[in-house]
């Protein structure tokens, strides 16, 4: 019969063992998703986002689930690599995500918009700047609602990066992040391009990968 010490000591082992077996399915190593932010929210929290909220801390932030974040990252880039770039439209009202949308853009050829969005950029022919697509991925839900509110009338799919004071109207399929901070949409959107090209066999393996992450983030 095993001491109660010995038990203890292989209880602690599978522990680590599944803690290592969790973080190796992981997208990226946990301390890459920490350094970035990604999983820090704001003091502010709806009733849909608490779902994906890990606890808050004692200054009042919310902090978001790191496993449930690479759980809706993958879904998200199953969703999309059923989509040619062409058809894929990518909107970030908020600047911060300016840089990793045009190095995404750059290395898929998949169609971003960074600024303001005019409404009826997917639903009317007639402007200038008129975009056809089939999915639709909003760096903000708050700021990005015109783009979001064409893609539904439009029929299109909507994928939103939304942090914890976000409202999840008109959205089908929610990726809970920090969608505020540079170094957090730089590393999300680096991931997204990466794990893209895999799925659509551009790529086999992240060594492959030729996308810098400095290339994505502001610092």
């Amino acid at each position: 019969m095993l001491s109660q010490q010995a038990i203890i000591s292989c209880g602690s082992r599978i522990l680590e063992s599944v803690i290592f077996m969790e973080e190796e399915q992981l997208l990226v190593p946990q301390d890459q998703y920490l350094k970035a932010g990604i999983h820090i929210g704001t003091k502010f929290r709806t009733k849909y986002m608490e779902r994906f909220i890990y606890k808050t801390r004692p200054d009042g932030l919310s902090v978001l689930n790191l496993q449930r974040i690479d759980e809706r990252i993958k879904v998200a880039v199953k969703l999309l690599a059923n989509y040619e770039p062409k058809d894929i439209l990518i909107v970030s009202r908020r600047e911060n995500g300016w840089k990793a949308l045009k190095a995404m853009s750059k290395l898929t050829g998949i169609k971003v918009f960074a600024g303001r969005y005019l409404p009826g950029i997917l639903t009317n022919p007639a402007l200038d700047k008129y975009e056809e697509a089939k999915v639709l991925l909003a760096t903000d839900a708050w700021p990005d609602r015109n783009a979001i509110s064409d893609s539904v009338r439009m029929g299109i799919p909507v994928i939103a990066l939304c942090d914890t004071n976000n409202q999840t109207n008109n959205i089908d399929l929610v990726i809970p992040c920090n969608n505020k901070g540079k170094k957090s949409l730089g590393l999300l959107f680096w991931v997204i391009t990466r794990e893209y090209l895999k799925a659509k066999g551009l790529i086999k393996k992240d060594s492959e990968f030729k996308g810098k992450l400095e290339d994505f983030t502001e610092e």
